[in-house]
């Protein structure tokens, strides 16, 4: 059984692609662990995954770019490309680049959204605006997306000026982990924040790769 990949090869450098299937996967790297699981378990072998990097979280405006690139590069050697990235912070325009380039996108404006179900979250967001959210991989590198780049492992005292507003951290558990539960309940006592746990699995992103079933198309046996 192959490893799964280091998350912070998945944060700096991504994934390349394997070159085998007939519908490639664009996706960020930050859920480069759940695509992997979920195509596992379904025997998904038409499906191929790329992961850019999932550092370009901390500079969203560069996400459209970096996709557009990765479609042009790839286009010619797939049946069917399929971008596991939602809004993310970009305004609207990865949507609006993703539709000039033909190729579809994960519904919703986060991945705390899909995992949840993004029908539900909408509903939750109305009570929950003052909830910050990790999901398996976030509480994993926690320190690489929220301590850093925010300067809290320099500054600490900034850390009740950025979470002040805040009143819970919901860690949204993909699997079933004690030892990633132990460190997101140890990211809240951290951020000063009350903890809660809800597992989500993988909400709205499995059926959303189900639906790409293999198309008949005699170019790409």
């Amino acid at each position: 059984m192959t490893p799964p990949p280091e998350d912070k090869m998945l944060t700096e450098a991504g994934l390349a692609p394997a070159g085998s299937g007939r519908v490639l996967l664009i996706a960020c790297g930050a859920l480069a662990h759940e695509i992997l699981a979920l195509k596992a378990m379904n025997n998904w072998a038409h499906l191929d995954l790329q992961c850019l990097p999932a550092n370009l979280h901390l500079w969203p405006d560069r996400i459209p770019a970096a996709v557009e690139a990765a479609v042009l590069e790839h286009k010619d050697s797939y049946a069917q490309i399929f971008i596991v990235y939602a809004d993310c912070g970009t305004g609207g325009l990865l949507f609006e680049k993703c539709k000039s380039l033909g190729v579809e996108m994960v519904e919703g404006p986060h991945c705390y959204s899909f995992f949840e179900g993004n029908a539900k979250f909408e509903k939750l967001a109305e009570e929950e605006f003052t909830a910050f959210y990790l999901t398996d991989f976030l509480v994993r590198q926690f320190d690489a997306f929220v301590w850093k780049p925010m300067g809290l492992d320099r500054h600490p005292s900034l850390r009740d000026m950025y979470f002040g507003n805040y009143t819970k951290l919901v860690y949204q558990a993909q699997t079933n982990n004690p030892a990633l539960d132990a460190k997101a309940e140890a990211c809240a006592a951290r951020l000063g924040l009350a903890y809660e746990r809800r597992f989500t699995g993988y909400g709205d992103l499995a059926p959303a790769l189900a639906a790409l079933a293999p198309k008949p198309d005699s170019a790409f046996p």
